[in-house]
Protein backbone atom coordinates (compact mmCIF):
# COMPACT_ATOMS: atom_id res chain seq x y z
CA UNK A 1 0.00 0.00 0.00
CA UNK A 2 1.33 3.45 -0.94
CA UNK A 3 0.48 6.32 1.42
CA UNK A 4 0.57 9.81 -0.06
CA UNK A 5 -0.48 13.27 1.08
CA UNK A 6 -2.24 15.55 -1.38
CA UNK A 7 -3.01 19.25 -1.29
CA UNK A 8 -6.72 19.85 -0.84
CA UNK A 9 -8.62 21.53 -3.70
CA UNK A 10 -12.18 22.70 -4.22
CA UNK A 11 -12.82 19.65 -6.41
CA UNK A 12 -12.37 17.51 -3.27
CA UNK A 13 -15.54 18.93 -1.68
CA UNK A 14 -17.82 15.88 -2.17
CA UNK A 15 -15.16 13.49 -0.85
CA UNK A 16 -14.39 15.81 2.08
CA UNK A 17 -18.06 16.00 3.05
CA UNK A 18 -18.46 12.24 2.81
CA UNK A 19 -15.36 11.59 4.91
CA UNK A 20 -16.25 14.14 7.60
CA UNK A 21 -19.73 12.69 7.97
CA UNK A 22 -18.42 9.10 8.15
CA UNK A 23 -15.38 9.48 10.45
CA UNK A 24 -15.44 8.10 13.99
CA UNK A 25 -15.51 11.16 16.25
CA UNK A 26 -14.66 9.42 19.53
CA UNK A 27 -11.22 11.02 19.77
CA UNK A 28 -11.69 14.08 17.53
CA UNK A 29 -12.06 17.68 18.57
CA UNK A 30 -15.59 19.01 18.81
CA UNK A 31 -14.63 21.72 16.30
CA UNK A 32 -15.44 19.33 13.42
CA UNK A 33 -19.13 20.05 12.72
CA UNK A 34 -21.70 17.28 12.44
CA UNK A 35 -23.44 16.94 10.16
CA UNK A 36 -20.69 18.28 7.91
CA UNK A 37 -22.47 20.40 5.31
CA UNK A 38 -21.60 21.96 1.98
CA UNK A 39 -21.28 25.32 3.77
CA UNK A 40 -18.76 23.77 6.19
CA UNK A 41 -16.76 22.30 3.30
CA UNK A 42 -16.77 25.57 1.34
CA UNK A 43 -15.55 27.54 4.38
CA UNK A 44 -12.84 25.01 5.26
CA UNK A 45 -11.52 24.56 1.72
CA UNK A 46 -11.41 28.35 1.29
CA UNK A 47 -9.46 28.71 4.53
CA UNK A 48 -7.03 25.99 3.46
CA UNK A 49 -6.39 27.54 0.03
CA UNK A 50 -5.76 30.94 1.63
CA UNK A 51 -3.51 29.74 4.47
CA UNK A 52 -1.70 26.60 3.25
CA UNK A 53 2.06 27.05 3.50
CA UNK A 54 1.68 30.19 5.62
CA UNK A 55 -0.36 29.42 8.73
CA UNK A 56 -0.37 25.66 8.37
CA UNK A 57 -0.13 22.61 6.16
CA UNK A 58 -3.38 20.78 5.39
CA UNK A 59 -3.35 17.55 3.40
CA UNK A 60 -5.64 14.72 2.42
CA UNK A 61 -4.35 11.21 3.16
CA UNK A 62 -4.53 8.66 0.35
CA UNK A 63 -3.93 4.92 0.50
CA UNK A 64 -3.21 3.93 -3.08
CA UNK A 65 -6.05 5.68 -4.95
CA UNK A 66 -8.52 6.05 -2.07
CA UNK A 67 -9.07 9.04 0.22
CA UNK A 68 -8.78 7.68 3.77
CA UNK A 69 -8.22 10.72 5.98
CA UNK A 70 -7.00 14.22 6.64
CA UNK A 71 -3.96 15.61 8.45
CA UNK A 72 -2.68 19.06 9.32
CA UNK A 73 -0.08 21.02 11.23
CA UNK A 74 -1.36 24.48 12.15
CA UNK A 75 0.93 27.26 13.30
CA UNK A 76 0.17 28.58 16.79
CA UNK A 77 -0.39 32.31 17.22
CA UNK A 78 1.45 35.17 18.86
CA UNK A 79 4.57 34.31 20.85
CA UNK A 80 4.18 30.61 19.98
CA UNK A 81 4.38 31.10 16.17
CA UNK A 82 7.40 28.79 16.03
CA UNK A 83 5.21 25.90 17.27
CA UNK A 84 2.70 23.92 15.23
CA UNK A 85 -0.15 21.68 16.40
CA UNK A 86 -0.77 18.39 14.60
CA UNK A 87 -4.18 16.84 14.04
CA UNK A 88 -5.35 13.92 11.94
CA UNK A 89 -8.27 11.64 11.29
CA UNK A 90 -8.50 8.35 9.42
CA UNK A 91 -11.62 6.50 8.40
CA UNK A 92 -12.23 3.46 10.61
CA UNK A 93 -11.79 0.75 7.93
CA UNK A 94 -8.21 2.00 7.48
CA UNK A 95 -7.13 1.95 11.14
CA UNK A 96 -4.22 -0.25 12.28
CA UNK A 97 -2.54 -0.39 8.86
CA UNK A 98 0.35 2.03 9.45
CA UNK A 99 -1.38 4.82 7.53
CA UNK A 100 -1.39 7.28 10.43
CA UNK A 101 2.25 6.61 11.23
CA UNK A 102 3.33 7.25 7.64
CA UNK A 103 1.07 10.32 7.24
CA UNK A 104 2.47 11.88 10.42
CA UNK A 105 6.03 11.20 9.24
CA UNK A 106 5.35 12.93 5.92
CA UNK A 107 3.48 15.97 7.29
CA UNK A 108 6.11 16.66 9.96
CA UNK A 109 8.80 16.84 7.28
CA UNK A 110 6.69 19.21 5.19
CA UNK A 111 5.68 21.40 8.15
CA UNK A 112 9.19 21.75 9.56
CA UNK A 113 10.50 22.74 6.13
CA UNK A 114 7.71 24.99 4.83
CA UNK A 115 6.67 26.65 8.09
CA UNK A 116 10.16 26.83 9.68
CA UNK A 117 8.82 25.50 12.98
CA UNK A 118 10.96 24.71 16.02
CA UNK A 119 8.56 22.01 17.26
CA UNK A 120 5.23 20.31 16.68
CA UNK A 121 2.89 19.36 19.48
CA UNK A 122 0.10 16.81 19.55
CA UNK A 123 -2.71 16.53 22.09
CA UNK A 124 -4.17 13.06 22.58
CA UNK A 125 -6.86 11.71 24.88
CA UNK A 126 -5.10 9.21 27.20
CA UNK A 127 -7.36 6.34 26.10
CA UNK A 128 -6.49 6.90 22.42
CA UNK A 129 -3.69 4.34 22.51
CA UNK A 130 -3.43 4.12 18.70
CA UNK A 131 -2.67 7.84 18.33
CA UNK A 132 -0.20 7.70 21.19
CA UNK A 133 1.68 4.96 19.30
CA UNK A 134 1.55 6.91 16.02
CA UNK A 135 3.16 9.93 17.67
CA UNK A 136 5.75 7.88 19.56
CA UNK A 137 6.76 5.99 16.40
CA UNK A 138 7.44 9.40 14.83
CA UNK A 139 9.73 10.61 17.60
CA UNK A 140 7.21 12.58 19.62
CA UNK A 141 7.79 12.36 23.35
CA UNK A 142 5.36 12.83 26.19
CA UNK A 143 5.78 16.25 27.74
CA UNK A 144 2.90 16.17 30.24
CA UNK A 145 -0.62 15.06 30.95
CA UNK A 146 -2.88 18.05 31.45
CA UNK A 147 -5.95 17.51 33.63
CA UNK A 148 -9.32 18.66 32.26
CA UNK A 149 -7.73 20.71 29.45
CA UNK A 150 -10.19 20.00 26.62
CA UNK A 151 -13.96 20.13 26.48
CA UNK A 152 -15.33 17.15 24.56
CA UNK A 153 -19.07 16.53 24.35
CA UNK A 154 -19.62 19.05 27.13
CA UNK A 155 -17.18 17.39 29.56
CA UNK A 156 -13.69 18.46 30.63
CA UNK A 157 -11.19 15.79 29.54
CA UNK A 158 -7.52 15.12 30.24
CA UNK A 159 -5.05 15.16 27.37
CA UNK A 160 -1.52 13.93 26.89
CA UNK A 161 0.70 16.58 25.36
CA UNK A 162 3.39 15.23 23.01
CA UNK A 163 6.25 17.17 21.48
CA UNK A 164 8.59 16.71 18.52
CA UNK A 165 11.51 19.10 18.07
CA UNK A 166 13.00 20.10 14.74
CA UNK A 167 16.62 19.00 14.79
CA UNK A 168 17.50 20.19 11.28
Amino acid sequence: MTITLHTWSTSDKPALMSMCNAVDRTFLSDRLPYPYTEVDADWWLGMVVENDGKEGIWRSIWADSELVGSISVERNSDEQRNVGSIGYMILTPFWAQGIGTEAVRQICGIAFQELALDRIIGQVFPENVASVRVLEKNGFRLEETVVEKVIKSGMARDVKLYRKDNFF
